[in-house]
């Protein structure tokens, strides 16, 4: 099995599990980033490898529904002043628009889907929008100890549409 130390990502998109599932003032502002500031070594890895990466997490637990505050929308300007550059959102995690995101993507970019938990396929672990995430990514890596427990679209069943090129992040 590959690791994100000996994996060939030039040129590769990839679809990352992260846990930014971080707290949040009634501002939204976020009040500890520790999750997502230990999943940048990670990213930075894949960036420098000549790739780009499309970030899947969940914040909060909206039950299958669109909740503002719960919007990944929200921790983008941390992510930008951690990454030192602009980070692309797609206003949703799958469908025509973030797969129109994710396929225009140069080496070196950061895409962030919107929350997983907006879907209640994810929390089934639901096969089929595991599929549609696949389509994001040409190499899948999970990242997300906090959430590796769980039988979800994105942490397990995904991992079936990447036979090959699937491995863990340094915090798994």
């Amino acid at each position: 099995m590959y690791t994100v130390d000996n994996y060939n990502f030039k040129g590769k998109r990839v679809l990352i599990r992260v846990d930014f599932n971080v707290p949040m003032d009634k501002d939204l502002n976020i009040t500890d980033d520790t999750r997502i500031v230990t999943a940048v070594p990670t990213i930075r890895k894949i960036l420098s490898e000549g790739a780009s990466v499309v970030v899947m997490t969940h914040l909060g637990r909206p039950k299958g529904k669109f909740v503002e505050s719960m919007s990944v929308n929200n921790i983008l300007p941390r992510l930008e002043e951690l990454f030192g550059q602009k980070v692309q959102f797609a206003p949703d995690c799958i469908g025509d628009e973030a797969e129109k995101f994710s396929n225009e993507m140069k080496p070196g970019e950061i895409l962030v889907l919107e929350n997983l938990r907006f879907h209640k396929e994810e929390l089934d672990g639901d096969e089929e929008f595991a599929g549609k995430l696949s389509q994001l990514g040409d190499a899948y890596v999970m990242n997300a100890f906090g959430t590796a427990h769980r039988a979800h679209a994105s942490t397990s069943t995904i991992a079936k549409f990447f036979p090959y090129d699937k491995m863990f992040g340094y915090l798994v």
